[in-house]
């Protein structure tokens, strides 16, 4: 009996010995905060942020905003551009032409991902270069099923102002050129952050 018991100490004295060990390498790699914290923005103090402007995709210009980086060999047979890759860094402003204030970029990759329809992958930063919103970005990852009325896509994070987002952007076509592929796409972006 008295043996057992002695291995028994030994096998918890080597447990929380090993638990010690194993919490404190966790502390090297992570450690819990606050909220309350004054580095980090007020957790009480979300708000909801309407950003409305356009969106200018000109593919075939003398100097084009999107350019196609890949494609898949059968990409031309098919109807939808399936697997067909584009980079883009395309101009925001406040109005449908392109002439009007320039308040920030659409900076990313859009690749057709559907077989069945024109539906694109769209993997993108806003780039605000404009007022309050001057260096933040809105990231969004998403669906956008180019020929639908109106396509909603998730804002999945942000920068600078826009630390903690979340939100929706919806996605309306004002203009599209069949001959040159150029389009002016109206953004309403609704945004929570803090």
């Amino acid at each position: 009996m008295a043996k057992n018991l002695i291995i028994l100490c030994i096998l918890l004295l080597h447990f929380s010995v090993l638990t010690a060990v194993s919490e404190e390498s966790d502390e090297v790699f992570s450690k819990k905060i606050s909220l309350l914290s004054s580095s980090l923005p007020s957790f009480k103090n979300e708000k909801l942020t309407h950003l409305h402007f356009y969106f200018h995709d000109i593919v075939t210009a003398k100097n084009p905003t999107a350019v196609r980086v890949a494609e898949a060999a059968m990409t031309n047979a098919s109807s939808t551009f399936f697997g067909a890759v584009s980079m883009m860094d395309d101009p925001l402003t406040v109005a449908p032409e392109l002439s009007s204030k320039m308040v920030g970029r659409a900076q990313g990759i859009y690749a057709s991902a559907s077989q069945t329809e024109l539906g694109l992958l769209m993997v993108l930063n806003f780039a605000f270069v404009e007022g309050k919103f001057n260096g933040s970005n809105l990231s969004v990852l998403g669906r956008n099923a180019v020929f639908s009325g109106v396509r909603e896509m998730p804002i999945v994070g942000g920068s600078g102002v826009f630390r903690f987002a979340r939100g929706y952007a919806q996605a309306k076509t004002y203009s599209w050129n069949p001959k040159t592929e150029n389009a002016v796409v109206e953004y309403n972006v609704y945004v929570l952050h803090y």
